[in-house]
């Protein structure tokens, strides 16, 4: 039997020595298990077999208990990735740790995002095994710090290149002489002069190939690396023995290759620049983001204005705002009035009017009034800062997509090593007996070919520019999986209050004088009723003026009593008329109408006499219709989920064109309903203000949060859609389509460049320096296809 582990778990949601008692029960039951748990320090000290169970088998004993265990989020900066078998080799090296639940490594924007148990290990700890493989990490650093420092790595590359450039282009003019016969000076044909171009090409220039191959070589593993150096050195040192040759033996006439080397070499060179670049358009929505942010602020500190930075705004600080200047964080306004312009956050292009104790976001234009606002979040709290850590984590994750390309890429280059082995031996024995030379430069053609950058970069980078594309009509995806999952929904469930209407009741009819709706909204005052507050604001919008209540009674249920200016008044339902003996007939046909179009009738009596009806009702949103028209048009049904009882929610639905409606549901209930769907083979998104719908939001396939400014459901929703408009869930589905089109084509280009251009470089079909501009364009042109996604129409 194996040596036991130990390893100690943070839990988090103990309350009492029963809740250590039921983890610890729990935890023994698994086989080969010795567990205490310790209520006051929260931690779990687990004996364990290593061979039979792992860290994420505790773990989930742990969460299915009902409790949770304690995990810390990590985001490294990873230098020196050149291609995908980079990514998966620290992927798996982070991954082995026994502290470590999960690690993902993005090649594309050169991130590890580690989740890891404190007490099993350290970031320290972590970027130590970076090292050891070969590569460098360290914390992630802001955006605007790393934009500047991709810009200086942009920059090296292209010096490097221009030199590389410089040096190979003599050389590659050697090339036409073979292919063409072109007649160039002497000079250049010279072996001593081609030598002294091509080595500070081979080791200045291009060290960075034998580095990168001496450390994954080292550590047991191989990468874009290993080729270059294998294919560019053959060429090299194969032309540095003709060249020895040449020296020792009269008129003997050299065979050089050294053009191959340095033309490769300046190629790829070329490859990953363009690379870099294109990478670097990829990030441009996240840098638009960031670009909406203030830099300054106008604060009231000891009765001076003061402009200070943005990052010294502390919580609770008064700032002054004047039109046309950014509100600089979220706050609550505690003087003046305004409008305000929220579009950046909610795509609404209507300026939002603004009072005393409103709240503002930060980052919307102030248009039109000085206000002065108390700041209520600052830094990453806000909401701007929530936004942008979302599309930072969804550009930053996996899609299930990338699993066969992570898996390809992991054996590629040894596969490829092979294949260029046996091809050399293939033409030297069989296809050109004893030719040294066709054999060697058919298997420099495999070897340079061969490109696993393509298979890494197709995913991430559709993600990252799909993603980013997103947000911008603001649709926020939580990570890449859900992306993917988006383009199978098939059925979208919405919530009808706050998603399908406004969820603010207002007055839809009103049949009565003045009078009758002064005493009715005199005697609402005084109600906490939502109708009340709609009958109030109508009256308001009315400039109807209040009168003093003498007497209120509210009658759950039913309806109110009052007694105003020497007037008895009763408001409410069939029912409480009926009990207080007042006529209705009357109003009957009209309060039918009412009912059957979904709202909420009540009658109003004064002195036991019917004097006037009221309708209330939630009214629908002004984009529902046309977003359900959308979703038909997606091939999407559509399907109305509410607690409303039947004949209300069918007038909704009706409406609005929606297929199928169930009413009537407790809260408790509708996570059930969404199971229902879904055993009937539907692949179900669930629409909600992620809060009141969260079980059934977690529930569906995909969860999608409908949220507006600082409401914003994020944690509650694999997507989140800003300012609550209903044309954003099609225009959602429409965005993981095309991102999905978009990593399917960059993957059947990555998988098809490799399948046909391996086997036509293995039958000499290419000579060398072609095959390295092949394998370095191969990596830029599944870049620049993920770059259409920026000019997608949602």
């Amino acid at each position: 039997m194996a040596e036991k582990k130990k390893t100690t778990l943070g839990i988090t949601g103990m309350t009492c020595a029963a809740c250590a008692n039921r983890i610890e029960k729990n935890l023994n039951k698994i086989n080969d298990v010795d567990a205490t748990v310790n209520v006051t320090t929260e931690k779990a000290t687990v004996a364990y077999n290593p061979e039979s169970t792992t860290i994420d088998d505790l773990t989930h004993s742990i969460e299915k208990t009902g409790y949770g265990v304690l995990t810390e989020k990590a985001e490294l900066d990873v230098i020196g990735m050149t291609c995908a078998a980079c990514s998966n080799k620290i992927e798996k090296v982070l991954n082995r740790d026994a502290g470590v639940e999960h690690a993902n490594v993005n090649l594309t924007t050169e991130n590890a995002t580690i989740a890891y148990n404190p007490e099993m290990t350290s970031i320290d700890d972590l970027i130590k095994k970076i090292q050891k493989i070969g590569y460098d990490a360290k914390p992630k650093q802001a955006a605007t710090e790393k934009s500047s420092q991709k810009e200086q790595e942009l920059k090296h590359k292209r010096t490097k290149l221009i030199i590389s450039a410089i040096l190979a282009a003599p050389l590659l003019l050697t090339m036409f002489v073979h292919l063409f016969g072109m007649q160039i000076p002497h000079i250049f044909m010279n072996p001593w002069f081609q030598f002294a171009l091509a080595t500070p090409v081979q080791f200045i220039i291009g060290w960075q190939f034998y580095v990168g191959a001496y450390k994954n070589l080292r550590n047991g593993s191989a990468n874009m690396d290993v080729l270059v150096a294998l294919g560019t050195s053959a060429a090299y040192f194969y032309s540095l023995y003709e060249m020895i040759k040449w020296l020792n033996l009269t008129n003997y006439t050299p065979h050089l290759y050294f053009e191959t080397s340095a033309v490769l070499i300046t190629l790829i060179l070329f490859g990953k620049y363009l690379e870099t670049r294109a990478k670097t358009q990829t990030t441009n929505a996240l840098s638009e983001l960031l670009n909406l942010q203030a830099k300054e602020a106008r604060v009231l500190r000891n009765r001076e204005e003061l402009m200070i930075p943005l990052n010294e705004v502390v919580q609770g600080d008064h700032l002054i705002i004047k039109p046309g200047e950014k509100i600089p964080v979220d706050g609550k306004v505690i003087k003046g009035t305004t409008s305000i312009d929220e579009s950046m956050l909610t795509g609404e292009s209507i300026p939002i009017e603004k009072v005393q104790n409103d709240n503002v976001i930060g980052s919307t234009m102030n248009k039109n009034g000085s206000i002065t606002v108390e700041a209520t979040k600052v830094g990453k709290d806000t909401a701007l800062a929530s936004i942008i850590k979302v599309v930072e984590e969804a550009q930053g994750s996996k899609a299930p997509i990338q699993r066969l390309a992570d898996i390809i890429s992991g054996y590629f280059v040894p596969i490829v090593v092979g294949i260029a082995l046996l091809t050399f031996i293939v033409w030297i024995t069989l296809v050109q007996t004893g030719q040294f030379e066709p054999a060697l430069v058919a298997a420099i053609a495999v070897l340079v070919i061969a490109c696993p950058c393509a298979l890494g970069l197709a995913t991430p980078t559709s993600i990252m520019v799909g993603t980013g594309k997103a947000a911008e009509n603001g649709i926020l995806f939580k990570g890449g999986e859900h992306i993917e999952r988006t383009h199978q929904v098939n059925t979208v469930v919405l919530d009808k209050t706050g998603t399908i209407t406004n969820g603010k009741p207002v007055v839809t009819d009103f049949d009565g004088d003045d009078k009758v709706l002064q005493l009715l909204a005199s005697a609402e005052k005084g109600s906490e009723h939502p109708l009340a507050e709609s009958i109030v604001n109508y009256a308001k919008k009315n400039h109807i003026p209040f009168l003093e209540v003498a007497h209120f009674e509210a009658i759950p249920g039913h309806g109110i009593k009052a007694t105003i200016d020497g007037k008895s008044l009763c408001v409410g339902n069939r029912k409480f008329m009926i009990e207080e003996n007042i006529a209705i007939n009357s109003a009957e046909t009209q309060l039918s109408r009412f009912e059957q179009d979904g709202k909420t009738a009540m009658m109003i009596a004064i002195d036991s006499e019917l004097k006037g009806t009221i309708a209330v009702a939630d009214t629908v949103k002004a984009s529902t219709s046309e977003a359900i028209q959308q979703l038909h048009d997606l091939d999407i049904e559509v399907v109305m989920l509410t607690g409303d009882n039947e004949r209300t929610a069918q007038a909704i639905a009706k409406q609005v064109g929606i297929d199928t409606v169930i009413a009537e549901v407790l809260p408790e209930e509708k996570a059930s309903k969404i199971v229902e769907l879904q055993d009937q083979g539907k692949t179900v998104a669930m629409v909600g203000d992620g809060v009141n719908d969260a079980p059934a939001l977690v529930q569906a396939d995909i969860g999608i949060a409908i949220g507006s400014g600082t409401e914003v459901a994020i944690e509650a929703a694999d997507v989140t859609i800003l300012g609550g408009d209903l044309l954003l869930i099609p225009k959602a589905m429409k965005a993981s389509k095309s991102t999905i089109r978009n990593i399917r084509q960059n993957l059947f280009w990555a998988f098809g460049y490799n399948v046909a251009g391996i086997p036509i470089a293995a039958l000499g079909l290419l000579a060398p320096w072609v095959a390295g501009a092949a394998m370095a364009l191969s990596s830029v042109s599944v870049v620049t296809n993920a770059l259409r996604l920026k000019r997608m129409k949602l």
